[in-house]
């Protein structure tokens, strides 16, 4: 919902009107009708003049373990994908996109395959978990979809500090970064919410992050770990790191000590991913992750390694590629 376009409809009015419109889009309020409160001529008004989304819903899938994917379109046509994963101790996480597609093409990421479109609006992003928040009630919020959100600071951020209304907390939501810097700095000197920063970091060194990641060429691992430290010392909150799994190629024993060199296990809480199926490489074998995972272990860190959610959907990190799978 294009909450501005909102406002300047409702002008003439009390501007509470606004208020109350978005109080019922965020507890989940499916249409303009709902609104009991606003008079049968407002509601009339804003069906003629707002679209109640500024995303249409071209496809869902539901995955085998409940996980479940949404294919919108944008109002130019430019494609975007939001998931939901439920939980078994109840919580719903949505993962949202802050981009249509990504110009950062990491290698190893589907989303970085395609064409990259352009910067979502923060009503854009909003609408991804609106249009899950009428299915059920969320409570944690990930920008890890499509796109790299620190490349569209003000939006997802705008974004982020509405979704308390929707039910969703700053400790609840993380932003993930492969190391954007303009946005990252940004991200430590302005962002006084406590929300969660996440890096994509998936090696422990500059060869090889450049080799997966061309945008560690532009800024180097010393450079990003330098403002991450600078985001723990401001704020005294752990910076999570991503890792992605890829079979014979950041996934041997002397990587996990080269990541446990380059990281503070008092800092850095490390996540390894699981690789979801892309095209270009092979996950690493159940034995490899449970020794890479050890070897964390014996340098003081107490790594967990992600559940993987919705593949079968194509839902999975680093799947969406905006496809009806």
């Amino acid at each position: 919902m294009d909450l501005e376009l909102v406002t300047e409809v409702l002008a003439p009015e009390p501007a509470y009107r606004t208020r109350q419109v978005w109080d019922w889009a965020a507890r989940g309020a499916k249409s303009y009708g709902e609104m009991t409160n606003l008079s049968v001529g407002l509601r009339e008004q804003l069906e003629e003049r707002v679209p109640f989304s500024t995303l249409e819903l071209i496809h869902e899938a539901k995955s085998v373990d409940g996980t479940m994917k949404a294919l919108f379109h944008t109002s130019d046509g430019h494609p975007v994908e939001a998931v939901l994963m439920p939980f078994r101790d109840g919580r719903r996480s949505v993962c949202l996109s802050s981009q249509s597609g990504c110009p950062l093409t990491c290698t190893f990421c589907a989303t970085g395959q395609m064409q990259f479109r352009r910067n979502l609006t923060a009503w854009e992003i909003l609408d991804q978990a609106l249009h899950f928040r009428r299915l059920e009630p969320i409570d944690h919020v990930v920008f890890m979809g499509m796109g790299e959100p620190m490349l569209n600071f003000d939006a997802a951020i705008t974004a982020a500090r509405r979704l308390p209304d929707v039910g969703v907390t700053p400790r609840r939501t993380t932003i993930s970064t492969v190391g954007w810097l303009p946005g990252l700095r940004r991200f430590v000197d302005e962002v006084e919410e406590p929300i969660r920063l996440a890096l994509s970091l998936h090696a422990p060194t500059d060869a090889l992050r450049s080799e997966l990641m061309p945008v560690n060429d532009r800024y180097p691992l010393d450079e990003v770990i330098a403002e991450c430290l600078r985001y723990y010392e401001l704020r005294r909150r752990k910076v999570f790191v991503e890792y992605v799994m890829l079979a014979g190629v950041n996934d041997s024993l002397d990587h996990a000590r080269g990541l446990a060199q380059l990281l503070d296990p008092k800092i850095f809480k490390v996540n390894m991913i699981p690789y979801n199926p892309t095209g270009m490489f092979a996950g690493s074998s159940r034995e490899t992750m449970a020794h890479f995972k050890d070897a964390l272990h014996k340098s003081g860190f107490s790594p967990t390694l992600r559940l993987t959610r919705g593949r079968d959907i194509a839902a999975a990190c680093g799947q969406l590629a905006a496809t009806s799978a």
